[in-house]
């Protein structure tokens, strides 16, 4: 762990990962298919033993120690296994289904939590634990997301005011901002892929508990992005 930090970043964050996994298995348990809504228990314990995996991971030093092995071991064992079970949902017509059974309005405002993950990386910087290109005084626009996220679920789903042509760009734009923030953040972080904030490296994704956000934050906001993307698409 970092040392050091304010108690009040850690239990920020904590909270913030405990809600983006709450308000995603509510998007589990809202499924437009029962046989999906019932496994959502196994989902949950399965994105449970996940992120005390990779605390186990993290707090046994196993990502902020031989930061020069190629490739990173938290792009191996914690950014990689996610994205690949992304990219699984949606390979078969089989896995689609689930993909395509999520509510999009439950999907719009799960982006909330980009809010006080933006609030705990400007903390972040202040505490020297990332650099502030990282930060939305930096190149970091994603806060925007966060905050537009409810106008937009209210305005699309509630008010019916936009058209979901709208929300498409919207997704679009958001995914970019996250895009945007990943590169920055992993070229950033001390690694033989390291291109810039030599002064003041990204070290807080390597330390516990923050590197929930690169292993589980991250995947299940660009998940919401690429189903709703597809589901806007299909629709179309």
């Amino acid at each position: 762990m970092i040392s050091n930090l304010p108690p009040y970043i850690l239990v920020t964050f904590g909270l913030t990962t405990i809600a983006t996994l709450l308000l995603f298995i509510g998007i589990i348990k809202n499924s437009s298919l029962e046989i999906i809504r019932k496994k959502s228990g196994l989902i949950t314990v399965g994105l449970v033993v996940w992120l005390l995996l990779q605390a186990v991971l993290t707090l046994n030093n196993i990502y902020n120690t031989h930061l020069q092995s190629l490739p990173p071991k938290i792009m191996l064992l914690g950014i990689l296994p996610p994205i690949l079970i992304i990219t699984l949902l949606f390979a078969t017509s089989k896995q689609r289904r689930f993909t395509d059974s999520l509510p999009l309005k439950n999907i719009t405002y799960l982006n909330i939590v980009r809010i006080p993950v933006e609030i705990v990386l400007f903390w972040l910087f202040i505490n020297k634990a990332i650099p502030e290109l990282m930060t939305f005084e930096g190149r970091n626009y994603d806060i925007l997301a966060g905050i537009s996220a409810p106008v937009i679920a209210y305005l699309v789903f509630t008010k019916k005011k936009l058209s979901r042509n709208v929300l498409l760009i919207w997704n679009f734009i958001c995914l970019g901002l996250l895009l945007n923030i990943v590169v920055n953040a992993l070229l950033s972080a001390p690694s033989p892929l390291q291109k810039f904030a030599f002064e003041q490296p990204n070290i807080a994704i390597l330390n516990f508990p923050f590197s929930w956000l690169p292993t589980f934050i991250v995947p299940v906001v660009l998940f919401g992005h690429l189903v709703s993307i597809r589901q806007l698409l299909r629709n179309n």
